[in-house]
């Protein structure tokens, strides 16, 4: 218990997130706690990235997702070997410890960048970087079955149900963590900088069609009675209104009119 404690702690837990005995209880099954991944003020030491199964996944699709993250994390990004665990239930996470704890909104901006390059059909929470969560090994308080740290190797045998009927063996959970590292400060700046470099770009907003001075003299001539929204003139029961009008609707009553406007167009430069 102890040396799988002092492995929890290592790679992350704060100093003030629990206490000693709290987590002996959490990793026994005496009771289950939501624990904070952050320090008291708010810098999040470690990630816990969950991947569940959606829909068109088949059957281990979200573990499929998880092996492509992982692969990437050490690949194209340069981090250490994450962790891999089961959650209990129908997930998998992966553990990705902090050297030196970073400001939640970087630590989010992370994430969603993370999320961004590697599993876009997916949503993030926006605390997914700073919220409690369950530590292995733990017993699920909504399946009633054990969570655990795994072996990459084993891990699409948990596809179908992502949950232990006993506790794991404490020493195989120490083993699972303890050659494991966590990401130091420079790793972290340079993955950060790289998923920057991957960011979608924002589509550029089509220029607007500026209506032509035709247009506008036919409008000058034939007036449309303002009124308030849904309200048709008692004069003019017939015609648009100006504020409801699109300019198909503008050109759909110059046809009417037998008026035939023209449009310039101007390309992008």
């Amino acid at each position: 218990m102890e040396k799988l404690i002092a492995e929890l702690t290592r790679l992350y837990l704060a100093p003030e997130a629990i206490t000693r005995d709290a987590l002996a209880q959490h990793i026994a099954g005496h009771t289950t706690l939501a624990i904070k991944l952050t320090t008291a003020d708010g810098l999040t030491r470690a990630f816990a990235i969950p991947f569940r199964k959606v829909f068109g996944d088949g059957e281990t699709g979200h573990w499929d997702r998880l092996c492509t993250v992982a692969n990437a994390l050490q690949a194209e990004l340069g981090l250490p070997v994450p962790a891999v665990s089961i959650d209990g239930a129908n997930a998998y996470r992966l553990w990705l410890s902090l050297a030196t704890p970073v400001p939640a909104a970087q630590a989010q901006e992370f994430l969603e960048l993370l999320r961004q390059a590697y599993f876009p059909e997916r949503e993030l929470a926006p605390d997914a970087a700073t919220a409690p969560v369950y530590l292995p090994p733990c017993l699920n308080p909504r399946s009633g079955k054990w969570a655990a740290f795994i072996h990459p190797g084993m891990g699409a045998s948990f596809a179908e149900e992502s949950g232990l009927d006993m506790a794991p063996p404490l020493a195989g959970q120490v083993g699972f963590l303890e050659g494991l590292d966590s990401i130091d400060d420079e790793q972290f700046r340079q993955a950060l900088r790289k998923l920057e470099q991957r960011r979608p770009p924002v589509p550029a907003r089509a220029p607007a069609e500026p209506v032509s001075s035709a247009v506008l003299d036919a409008l000058a001539a034939e007036p449309f009675a303002l009124q308030p929204h849904g309200q048709a003139p008692a004069s003019l029961p017939d015609e648009l209104l100006l504020k409801d009008a699109t300019l198909e609707d503008i050109v759909r009553h110059l046809h009417a009119k037998d008026i035939e406007p023209t449009f310039r167009f101007l390309a992008p430069r």
